[in-house]
């Protein structure tokens, strides 16, 4: 199955090294030097994903982004961008991007990210998707967490943070994306209220015998779901 990728970058060498490397994981790639060309490319052609540099000539990533959500707006994408200050994240994510990688980073690393990406692309939730944690059924429409004949009414901000924590299962959920996406800020305030939340979510995923379940906290970054046997 053909994978089809758009790749944004300015640096020849950079750019060059990123085609090669995913071309070699089998990935189709079509490469634009800016943001303009990106674009063009975009409304020509259809992409799984988009990887985009923020400081491009002509039109920089964040603007090409809007226009790629304008355009098609399931179609996801990442940032990639030398600028590591906390407002440019907050913007990218904003503008709906999955991830916001700085350079330098390891291109293994993006690799794994583009492979989760495309899975849960693939796979993306109706609105009345049900989640298996363990031997939680999570109802993410009707907001309920079931097990057995428990059944935990969640609160709209408990149902959307767990949703991000079930779709990324087994994979770090960043801070500041749950905080953009749920509490569209990022702030010392609401990171505080996210720790509340994340609190309540550990007591209600508490009581399966069979399954541990955590929401471990992965220090400065954000927290990952984990499902294991007892025992």
């Amino acid at each position: 199955m053909e994978r089809k990728v758009l790749l944004a970058e300015d640096d020849q060498n950079f750019g060059m090294m990123l085609k090669s490397f995913l071309q070699l994981q089998d990935f189709t790639v079509d490469w634009a030097i800016n943001g303009v060309e990106a674009l063009e490319k975009f409304r020509r052609h259809k992409y799984d994903m988009g990887i985009l540099d923020v400081m491009m000539p002509d039109m920089d990533g964040f603007s090409l982004a809007q226009e790629i959500n304008r355009i098609s707006p399931n179609t996801p994408f990442v940032f990639l961008t030398a600028k590591s200050l906390k407002e440019d994240k907050i913007k990218g994510f904003k503008l709906g991007a999955i991830d916001y990688l700085v350079k330098p980073f390891d291109p293994d690393i993006l690799l794994l990210k583009i492979e989760a990406i495309l899975r849960q692309s693939s796979q993306m939730p109706a609105e009345d998707e049900k989640f298996q944690i363990g031997n939680y059924i999570f109802d993410s429409e009707k907001r309920v967490l079931q097990l057995k004949d428990y059944m935990k009414r969640l609160s709209p901000k408990e149902s959307a943070l767990l949703q991000l924590l079930a779709e990324k299962k087994g994979e770090l959920l960043s801070r500041e994306e749950a905080l953009i996406k749920i509490w569209k800020e990022d702030t010392y305030f609401t990171a505080q209220s996210m720790n509340v939340f994340i609190t309540k979510l550990r007591k209600y995923l508490s009581l399966d015998m069979e399954y541990l379940i955590e929401i471990e906290n992965v220090h400065g970054s954000g927290f990952i779901l984990e499902v294991r046997r007892r025992g």
